[in-house]
């Protein structure tokens, strides 16, 4: 027996089709051996490229095509708790659809979310579920063990602008932070997600800024106007999949935050060594 983050017990293994409202756990069950049985996506679910094209999209994360996705009958629904709606979960199963949902707020609790996922699929999936996070488990230990020897570095995180968007530890992406050695500046945050303006990210003085690519697109300017706001703190430009996937992105989102925070602080200490020009 399996119990989802709703309360809602399921008998496993679950047999049949299966559709996935989470890009993540798309990405997740592809990997662990379940592509076979993925009948449905939404459009936001692009990984991996060139497999998941072929499953039929029933709208978005938020908006999904409740209707197209009771006709197909399947024998289980992946939502999560934070990217699908409680209206949309709610329709599905008062449709008679089964809906599993998760809601990993840690990296750790991603990693085991791979496991779960595996168990209650079955078949080959539950193998290659504890392979995967057995894999993602050592990388994790891998960069808290560096990350443990080093300060943490003061960052600022948004992800969305007009408003400026920060979120609080109550999220999986402030542990990827912590994990990567980040201090996330605004981790007592009074919600989730929460609008600031850069006068307020001044006064909390953070070492680094880290710009998505997701939910909002942070771009170049995007950096510039960060820099502008925070003298002497840089801005990074990062994968929002590496900050807020959970599943085999888990990996290489680790390396590559940790990489991110620890070069920018590196700029932030070589601009505070900085000798005066002669004369000044």
């Amino acid at each position: 027996m399996i119990v989802d983050a709703t309360g809602v017990a399921f008998g496993a293994p679950v047999e049949g089709p299966v559709v996935s409202l989470v890009p993540s756990h798309t990405e997740t069950l592809v990997a662990i051996g379940a592509a076979d049985r993925l009948a449905g996506r939404t459009a936001y679910c692009v990984e991996p490229a060139g497999e998941v094209e072929r499953v039929p999209a029933f709208g978005g994360t938020k908006n999904p095509d409740v209707a197209g996705i009771v006709d197909l009958r399947p024998a289980l629904v992946v939502a999560n708790h934070e990217e699908n709606t409680p209206r949309a979960i709610r329709a599905l199963r008062e449709a008679g659809v089964a809906v599993f949902v998760t809601y990993p707020r840690t990296v750790a609790e991603g990693i085991e979310t791979i496991r779960v996922l595996g168990r209650l699929l079955g078949g080959p999936a539950p193998a290659r579920a504890a392979a995967l996070a057995d894999r993602l488990e050592a990388t994790l230990a891998a960069v808290r063990a560096r990350t443990s020897a080093r300060p943490a570095v003061r960052v600022f995180c948004p992800i969305w602008k007009s408003p400026w968007m920060p979120f609080s530890a109550d999220t999986y992406a402030h542990d990827l932070l912590a994990v990567c050695g980040g201090a996330n500046v605004f981790a007592d945050g009074p919600r989730r997600y929460f609008p600031v303006t850069l006068e307020e990210v001044a006064a909390r003085r953070p070492a680094v800024a880290l710009l998505p690519d997701e939910p909002y697109r942070f771009g170049p300017a995007d950096a510039a106007e960060v820099e502008a706001a925070l003298p002497g703190v840089p801005a990074r430009l990062v994968s929002g999949r590496h900050l807020t996937w959970y599943g085999p992105a888990i990996g290489p989102g680790l390396e590559a935050i940790e990489r991110s925070i620890a070069s920018a602080s590196a700029a932030t200490a070589r601009r505070a060594v900085r000798p005066a020009a002669p004369g000044t």
